[in-house]
């Protein structure tokens, strides 16, 4: 869309004047008219003002002038400040008024009463409340100094103060401009125009307590002498008029204070523009001004053509000018004619105005940068497209490179450019300038690389190739591959040079010593890592590898080999040469598990501490892989403390950090632990304890105990066989290394129930004890089996030799026996209470065979409240309480379990049956009569039957 844009511009000319069409009939003619931030304010001959906002040309503001024009005369010039807040109109009889923006009432400015202004220049700030300091012009040459706030006061004057500042001696003002010098608010530049002066003045203003106190610019105007620029005096009555250039688009869009502003001052003699410079480094700042301003003389500017389209013999004067951003516009005899400013070429020449029109004046919108061209009648504005398509030529043509390039637009006119501005350097002899700039261009790439070849300027074709990479797309892989493998080669060859002039010494070219050169090779050094670093994707991987290699340039090949993250490269290079802790810092940053697996094994042996750091630093590894490098560590380092043991260290890591459950990781530990030449089974035995708690245990028991076996790790082989439950084997093991201690633990641990097995264990010990003890001190073997309490001196008599003699343990067989007379005293006492027991028991069974209860006559059932003697009945005589037999049957097997009801129901079927049945009434008593219903079991399982059932009235129980 953007390159369409730009086409469609270029298409179009750059000027166009085009007559506006007003939305409302004007009956009288124009006399005067201005143009400021989008508002278009026109004064009619009958004395009306129309103030219309172009954003909504509907809205228009009409306007009358207090007095009539009889009285004030017509209106002559009007003043409109680049904010459209502020207007001053005068009259032809000298009567000057004043209009802000929000009133409709233009206010009379008494002390300007009969003061013919020609021009204002407004106030720098571009204030809107009020005008502030303005500088007015007079046709008598006369400047004031005026101050203008509005008030809504009849009576009160708009005026502050006026003050006279200064006086031009050759006629009418005809142009000013105030503006303020970046960085220096108290230094303020002041231009004045009269038709044959311009007087430019740069100096200090004066700055009161209060706005409005006093005047700024007397100061300026008494102290500093202007630089004048003087011409001769040209035609009677032709116009002379200053402008300045409109605001820049980039100082809109930004805080461009030092944005400079060009100026064109029209005389008798032509038009005289130039740049208003804003340096404030040069003192010499207002003597230098017109320096380098040109002329465009009128006969610069084609004559007008005659009804018969010949070149009229006598050339109009020029009357009126206005300033675009790159042209001067002129009004000539009807044409609008547009002149380049930086060569001064007509670019635009067109007839506007029909024979008899009168124009009134060329103007300037300053902040919207529009133009526009005023008759009696009518309105025309000069529209511009893209006004600096042409600037980059011009700029191209005089030379001025860096403004052309930035001013070309289109890659064509870049392109352009750059190669103009390469050939032009070339021609200076300035390659390495010239190769950042054909890198750029479209110039053919052989042509550009032989040129400099054929000059011998390596460094300026390793910066133009440096440059070309870049311009290609990554799509054209042959380009960029092909010119980076040229790039290493020159690289290289640079460095080598290099290195050579270093090491040789030799003669060195003028204002060059070996410290300078050693900069260079650094330089060189890191412009090669960037290079690597940027367009490795671009690089041949083998091809740079022999290209780098046959230049013997080993820190090169670790630089390209780090860029392209080739880390197998580097650190096999690192440690074939045993430079360890380089090896390290490669190995640090890398993320690839193949990596560590690879050089795991040599950097174990050489830096083990420093290697298991990094590797606890990758939980992600598979310490699977790792193992191999462990055990030749391990293999290498056999007689290291386990506290110091590096393989230890990282197993642990695994096991007790990431909670490893692999049973390779864990046997590896066993073996190094089991394997250690030191005596001390601690750590094995404490690795052992801690993981025999698991079921099933991480380690191959199996494989752990060949170990232990093989490594005469008794302990821990014995810890391994009480782990499985295997404690008969624990015991042997113990006892066939004389582990009498460890034994006894062992025959201890089985449960307190199984006595059996405890017995037999201890019985094992209990032989080893008293053999080893032999007969020299029996007693010493039967103290020491006094810790289980399963074995007596009978079970131990079958160990001792035949020969031993009684004495050595007959204290023993004493104690024995006595503890065997005590144990059969304490069981006749025992029998002897059972037996007084069974006799109290025969006494109270007789006791209740003789047990009655006394049953009253009137004594009702307790279950259906009959009379109890009027069928058969059960009393109970602990409880007194009596029951009817069915009735209590009834009860008791609504009460009872299912068993219980069962067994009740068989017998007393099998009694209604008939016959004698004695055994089977006497259980069915024993049932239904076994306990009282109310006294019973039976009464406590009824707590959870509510007090009311669901059968009864529960009317009954409503108090």
């Amino acid at each position: 869309m953007t390159n369409m844009q730009e086409l469609d511009n270029a298409s179009l000319p750059i000027f166009k004047v085009e007559r506006v069409q007003l939305q409302f009939s004007i009956s009288s003619d124009f006399v005067a008219a201005q143009v400021a931030n989008n508002v278009l304010v026109l004064a009619l001959s009958t004395g009306r003002i129309l103030r219309i906002d172009l954003d909504s040309p509907s809205d228009i503001d009409d306007i009358d002038l207090p007095k009539k024009t009889s009285e004030i005369g017509l209106i002559r010039r009007m003043f409109l400040d680049p904010s459209a807040s502020h207007l001053i109109i005068t009259t032809t009889h000298g009567e000057n008024y004043y209009l802000h923006t929000q009133s409709r009432q233009p206010k009379l400015l008494s002390r300007l009463k009969g003061v013919a202004i020609e021009s204002i220049a407004w106030n720098p700030s571009v204030p809107t409340a009020s005008t502030r300091e303005i500088l007015i012009g007079a046709t008598d040459g006369n400047v004031y100094e005026d101050y203008i706030e509005p008030s809504s006061e009849f009576y009160r004057s708009q005026e502050k103060y006026l003050k006279a500042v200064y006086k031009v001696p050759d006629g009418p003002v005809a142009g000013l401009w105030v503006d303020l010098i970046p960085r220096r608010s108290d230094t303020s530049r002041v231009i004045l125009a009269s038709p044959n002066r311009l007087l430019h003045f740069v100096g200090r203003i004066s700055r009161h307590g209060q706005e409005g106190s006093g005047s700024i610019f007397t100061r300026l105007f008494e102290t500093e002498a202007p630089t004048l620029y003087e011409v001769n005096r040209g035609i009677q009555g032709s116009a002379s008029a200053l402008v300045v250039s409109p605001d820049s688009p980039e100082s809109q869009s930004a805080d461009n204070e030092d944005g400079e502003r060009t100026y064109a001052w029209l005389s008798g003699q032509g038009v005289l523009h130039g740049r208003l410079r804003t340096a404030t480094a040069s003192a010499s700042l207002g003597s230098t001004v017109f320096n380098n301003s040109k002329t465009i003389s009128r006969s610069h500017i084609p004559a007008s053509e005659n009804a018969m389209g010949r070149k009229r013999p006598t050339q109009e004067p020029i009357a009126g000018v206005a300033l675009s951003q790159w042209h001067i516009l002129c009004l000539v005899d009807g044409r609008i004619i547009a002149l380049q400013k930086l060569d001064q070429r007509v670019v635009y020449d067109q007839v506007v105005l029909e024979p008899g029109d009168t124009a009134l004046c060329l103007l300037t919108d300053q902040k919207k940068n529009t133009y526009w061209l005023f008759t009696t009648q009518d309105i025309f504005e000069i529209v511009v497209t893209d006004e600096d398509r042409e600037v980059w030529k011009i700029m191209l043509k005089s030379q001025q490179f860096g403004l052309a390039s930035q001013y070309a637009k289109t890659p064509s006119q870049k392109d352009a450019v750059a190669m103009a501005s390469g050939d032009h350097l070339i021609s200076k002899g300035q390659y390495l300038e010239a190769a950042n700039v054909y890198g750029k261009s479209s110039r053919p790439f052989e042509q550009v690389a032989l040129t400099f070849i054929d000059h011998g300027e390596q460094d300026a074709l390793r910066r133009y190739l440096l440059t070309k990479i870049g311009t290609y797309k990554k799509s054209s892989i042959m380009q960029r591959t092909m010119i980076s493998s040229w790039l290493v080669e020159i690289f290289m060859s640079k460095l080598n040079s290099l290195d050579d002039t270093i090491t040789t010494k030799a003669q060195l070219t003028e204002n060059t010593n070996t410290a300078e050169t050693k900069d260079e090779l650094a330089t060189i050094r890191k412009e090669f890592e960037d290079f690597v670093s940027r367009y490795k994707a671009d690089s041949d991987r083998q091809t740079t590898y022999e290209i780098i290699s046959s230049h013997g340039r080993e820190q090169e090949l670790l630089s390209y080999a780090t860029a392209i993250e080739d880390y197998n490269y580097v650190l096999s290079y690192w440690v074939q040469r045993e430079r360890w802790q380089e090896s390290l810092d490669i190995l640090k940053k890398q993320t690839d598990p193949s990596i560590f697996y690879r050089y795991s094994s040599v950097l174990m042996v050489h830096t083990p501490t420093e290697l298991v750091d990094i590797l606890m630093r990758h939980p992600d590894l598979d310490p699977l892989k790792l193992i191999p490098a462990l055990l030749d560590y391990n293999k290498t380092n056999p007689g290291i403390p386990l506290q110091q043991n590096q393989a230890v260290r990282y197993l642990l890591f695994c096991i007790n950090a990431l909670h490893t459950t692999i049973p390779a990781i864990h046997n590896t530990l066993i073996s190094i632990y089991a394997s250690h030449p030191s005596p001390s089974e601690t750590a094995l035995l404490s690795y052992i304890s801690i993981h025999s708690l698991s079921n099933p245990p991480p380690y191959d028991t199996d494989f752990a105990f060949r170990l232990c076996i093989q490594h005469s790790r008794v302990q821990s082989a014995v810890h391994i066989y009480t782990s499985m439950g295997s404690y008969a084997s624990a015991v042997d093991l113990a006892l066939k290394h004389d582990e009498v201690d460890l034994a006894s633990l062992v025959a201890d641990r089985p449960s307190s129930t199984d006595t059996a097995l405890r017995k037999r264990l201890w019985l094992a010990v209990a032989k080893k004890v008293i053999s080893q003890q032999g007969t020299g001190s029996i007693k010493t073997a039967i103290d020491f089996l006094k810790r289980c309490d399963l074995l007596r001196i009978e079970d131990l008599i079958p160990f001792f030799p035949d020969f031993v003699v009684i004495d050595d343990f007959k204290n023993e067989i004493c104690a024995a026996l006595e503890s065997y007379s005590r144990s059969i005293a304490s069981l006749e006492s025992e029998m002897d209470a059972s037996a007084a027991t069974a006799e109290s028991i025969k006494t109270d069974i007789k006791q209740l065979d003789r047990r009655y209860a006394i049953v009253e006559p009137g004594e009702r059932c307790r279950v259906c409240e009959l009379p109890l003697l009027s069928r058969q009945f059960f009393v109970f005589p602990s409880c007194q309480h009596g029951f009817h037999s069915d009735c209590l049957g009834k009860k008791v097997l609504e009460g009872s379990g299912l068993t219980v009801r069962g067994r009740i129901r068989e017998l007393q079927a099998q009694i209604g049956r008939g016959g004698r049945r004695e055994k089977e009434g006497r259980e069915l008593d024993a049932l239904v009569a076994g306990q009282c219903i109310l006294c019973g079991d039976l009464a406590i399982k009824l707590i959870e039957e509510p007090f009311v059932s669901d059968a009864d009235d529960g009317e009954e129980w409503a108090i």
